[in-house]
């Protein structure tokens, strides 16, 4: 059985990306941090399309939590290989530079960036050792081009960009491959407060995109033939930012 872990997994495009991924054939392990009802709406999805998975209920941001729940699932389930890492969880808490807590920065950071690098270094120890890994890291149009009232998220975001073109020259040679998708606006919780109408004439293709649009992208990084790819970022914003 091939594994995957989607971490953000239980709604929008994180569930989007664990449907594809069980689609392709993954046992999908479905990290959340607190919705249980929306994770295991995930779960359902994936097994009513045929699939199949495993919730972890864990904080990205905590390493503490990353190492008690994720290491322990390594642990025991040694024959048990993560192949593919899609780094998806990420929050945001937009507010002026000016006007903006010491927490909300630590919170945004702690998720997007911290969370990267706790659960990457972790998952990555037997992409090494079995000498091959997809590691997929949603971004952000926030992370290429910044965002008013998106300080921190931009960082965030813009961190894990550069994190991803420096680990995917450390890892290659191990047929390690790590790019990341940066979505513009998508119909997910994040944007629920966003009028679309209001946004669509900076879109060319005039509309938000849909999850599943994002996830088809995770689907092909994901797969073997996408060995020659790596330390990319792809776009998908409707041509709004490129």
């Amino acid at each position: 059985m091939k594994f995957a872990l989607v971490t953000g997994g239980s709604r929008g495009i994180g569930r989007a990306a664990g449907i594809k991924l069980a689609d392709m054939g993954y046992h999908v392990l479905v990290n959340y941090r607190s919705n249980v009802a929306e994770a295991e709406k995930t779960l359902t999805l994936i097994e009513e399309k045929g699939g199949t998975g495993t919730l972890l209920k864990f904080d990205v941001g905590d390493n503490g939590q990353v190492q008690e729940v994720l290491g322990a699932w390594i642990d025991a389930n040694k024959e048990s290989f993560i192949e593919v890492l899609v780094n998806n969880a990420g929050i945001k808490e937009d507010v002026l530079l000016m006007w903006m807590k010491v927490e909300q920065w630590d919170a945004v950071l702690n998720a997007s960036l911290n969370g990267f690098f706790y659960v990457t270094r972790l998952v990555l120890q037997n992409m090494l050792i079995q000498k091959y890994g997809r590691i997929i890291n949603i971004v952000s149009l926030s992370g290429l081009k910044g965002m008013p009232g998106q300080t921190n998220y931009s960082a965030a975001k813009g961190g894990v960009i550069a994190a991803t073109k420096s680990l995917a020259q450390e890892v290659g040679r191990r047929n390690i491959t790590v790019n990341a998708i940066a979505p513009g606006f998508i119909k997910t919780d994040m944007t629920e407060g966003i009028d679309e109408k209001q946004f669509r004439s900076l879109i060319p293709v005039s509309r938000f995109g849909e999850p599943e649009e994002v996830a088809h992208a995770v689907g092909f990084f994901a797969s073997p033939l996408s060995g020659y790819i790596t330390g990319e970022v792809l776009n998908i914003n409707g041509g709004m930012y490129s």
